[in-house]
């Protein structure tokens, strides 16, 4: 995919997910792994900020889970879910680990 493309899908799904929500602004990529984070554990309720950073992290393994980089192993007695390191990305710069992201969160968003 050109970048034009990526910038092009990832601005709608920022949209779509605006849209999802009811709020006036676009997201950026922190709120839009928050939601999928919210959406794979399935409990719609206030966070606290360390379970918030939970949420971000469920959601990054979800969406790595297709690159084999993380690996579902479960959920725990909360409805949780775990997942444990599979096997290490290649060195990657924060701006190529983005793109990587955003690739993701367009193909999560078009899984909908």
């Amino acid at each position: 995919m050109e970048q034009w493309q990526i910038d092009f899908k990832w601005l709608e799904v920022r949209h779509k997910v605006k849209d999802m929500v009811g709020k006036d602004k676009l997201p950026d990529m922190n709120a839009i792994l928050f939601l999928i984070g919210v959406r794979e554990l399935g409990q719609h309720r206030r966070f606290t900020k360390e379970e918030k950073q939970d949420l971000m992290h469920i959601a990054v393994c979800r969406l790595l889970e297709k690159d084999e980089v993380y690996v579902f192993v479960g959920e725990d007695d909360d409805g949780w879910p775990h997942y444990e390191l599979n096997r290490q990305l290649t060195v990657l710069t924060k701006a190529q680990q983005e793109e990587l992201l955003k690739l993701r969160i367009i193909e999560y968003f078009e899984r909908l």
